[in-house]
């Protein structure tokens, strides 16, 4: 009876012990069919990513380059369309570049979350932690998305306020506001685009995050002649053909992550934002941030002074030497930041020789790009403000101003070279630190001193550029010289790569 009676309760034919045994059961099912898809997925990913840590670094680098050369397309295609409006073009011009500082607002922010997240993200994949890798790229989303919502209602509200006291003159005020208005609707698109496309990156779809942004700067330059010249739209048109590329290139973006492709995929359990893994994201990419923030604060600093000693000429001078500026930049910050999923996953698994090797290729490529780009500048700078304006009083004025400004760029490979990789090696105090040295404790100054010691003031605003850069590069190649071996030295021990 007994015998039978155990065997009862063991069938589960006691109803409360049967409820209780089917319940563990199917709770033990789902436990360990979650615990064979994780492992599963962990295998597959390790698989899948191993490549960082074992394929050609000059091929990774090349791969993972191209997607972030083409980010900033968007705002140089509109220049070069909107500085040829007949007529009007120059004004136009200026009009638009007073909008930058707010421009690179949106930028800096997409930065502080997702090329501070990406790096992180590679980090624990490094280390095959794959929970803590997608709880980053969560964390990074539901952030972004609450940002973005805050930006436009103050773009969209303050935007003439701001205009005026960033450079903007009572013959460009209207096109600088009639660009804003409509840019500031779509600060959504470029924050998820800008930031999410990192961690496809850093993930190595490098074809995937190329496609991210080629599909918005196609659109772009499709769409900007349609508003602009064929629905005489004018800037707004080229504000509008900006947001509609963008949206596409969101799209993309969020299908891709929210797709079966993706190793670390977007959902909503880890989307709750958590203090431990969004605040060290934001610390990574402050550096960053403050890098483009402080751009913001440059260029209304160049556009007021400017106003003050050369006119509206002298700012649309400005526009087009940023613009330039950040043309002959891409590749270099291309460079970078595609180097950084190589060296953050090989850090994260401790493999010192690709951490150098990666580090050695990406500052000889990226001091070759520099050197070559600063002969072409200086013998034809024409060529590069032609790019922008057909308006001869502008361009005689912005070849001089061109050659002044970008005087010392054959070094900047290091600057940039050696800043992208503290960012890769989690080291985000130092980079934040050559960010706001060269930037806010050099550069801003100097726009302000050069005028009042030498005779021409517009030419001494142009000529801080180069004075800052040449020390603040100095600087970054000595600190880095001695941080880098340090966190090599340990690494070769053996020792736990520290987190940012």
């Amino acid at each position: 009876h007994d015998s039978k009676s155990c065997g009862a309760i063991r069938a589960g034919s006691s109803p409360a012990s049967g409820i209780r045994i089917k319940d563990l059961t199917e709770k033990s099912v789902r436990s360990l069919l979650y615990t064979i898809k994780k492992h599963e997925r962990n295998k597959k990913m390790e698989k899948d990513k191993s490549f960082l840590g074992t394929e050609s670094v000059g091929k990774l680098l090349l791969q993972l380059a191209l997607p972030t050369v083409a980010a900033p397309l968007y705002n140089i295609v509109d220049r070069i369309y909107i500085g040829h409006i007949p007529g009007e073009g120059a004004l136009a011009l200026t009009g638009v570049g007073v909008c930058m500082p707010l421009i690179m607002v949106v930028s800096a922010f997409a930065a502080l979350v997702g090329n501070g997240g990406a790096p992180r993200a590679s980090i624990f994949m490094g280390k095959n932690d794959t929970s803590k890798a997608e709880q980053t790229l969560g964390n990074c989303f539901t952030m972004q998305i609450i940002i973005s919502l805050i930006l436009t209602v103050i773009l969209f509200l303050g935007n003439r306020s701001l205009l005026l006291a960033f450079g903007a003159s009572a013959n460009t005020i209207d096109y600088a506001v009639g660009y804003m208005n409509i840019y500031a609707v779509g600060t959504i698109f470029v924050q998820l685009t800008l930031g999410m496309n990192n961690f496809i990156t850093a993930q190595g779809f490098a074809k995937t995050g190329m496609l991210s942004v080629l599909i918005g700067a196609i659109s772009n330059i499709i769409l900007d002649p349609v508003f602009i010249f064929g629905f005489h739209m004018g800037v707004r048109g080229a504000a509008l053909a900006t947001v509609i590329s963008q949206a596409f290139s969101c799209i993309w973006v969020l299908s891709f992550l929210f797709g079966k492709k993706t190793f670390l995929k977007l959902r909503k359990s880890t989307m709750k934002l958590k203090a431990d893994i969004i605040l060290p994201c934001m610390a990574l990419g402050s550096s960053l941030f403050v890098m483009q923030l402080s751009e913001s604060v440059i260029s209304v600093c160049y556009n007021s002074s400017l106003l003050k000693y050369g006119g509206d000429v002298a700012v649309g001078a400005m526009t087009i030497l940023t613009s330039v500026m950040q043309f002959a930049m891409l590749p270099l910050q291309g460079l970078g930041q595609g180097a950084q999923p190589i060296i953050s996953y090989n850090y994260g698994a401790r493999n010192e020789k690709r951490v150098r090797s990666t580090f050695k290729l990406l500052i000889k490529t990226s001091v070759s790009y520099s050197v070559i780009l600063w002969l072409i500048i200086m013998i034809f700078p024409q060529i590069f403000a032609g790019m922008f304006t057909s308006d001869s009083t502008l361009l005689a004025f912005t070849k001089t101003a061109l050659r002044i400004y970008m005087a010392v760029v054959f070094i900047f490979g290091i600057q940039i070279a050696c800043q992208q990789t503290f960012i890769a090696i989690g080291n985000a105090k130092t980079s934040l630190f050559l960010a706001v040295y060269r930037k806010i404790i050099l550069l801003i100054p100097l726009i302000y001193i050069l005028p009042a010691i030498l005779e021409q003031k517009d030419r001494a605003v142009f000529l801080a550029e180069p004075v800052a850069d040449l020390i603040a590069v100095t600087t970054t190649a000595i600190m880095f010289a001695y941080q880098f071996n340090n966190a090599m030295k340990k690494l070769e021990a053996g020792k736990k790569p520290a987190e940012a």
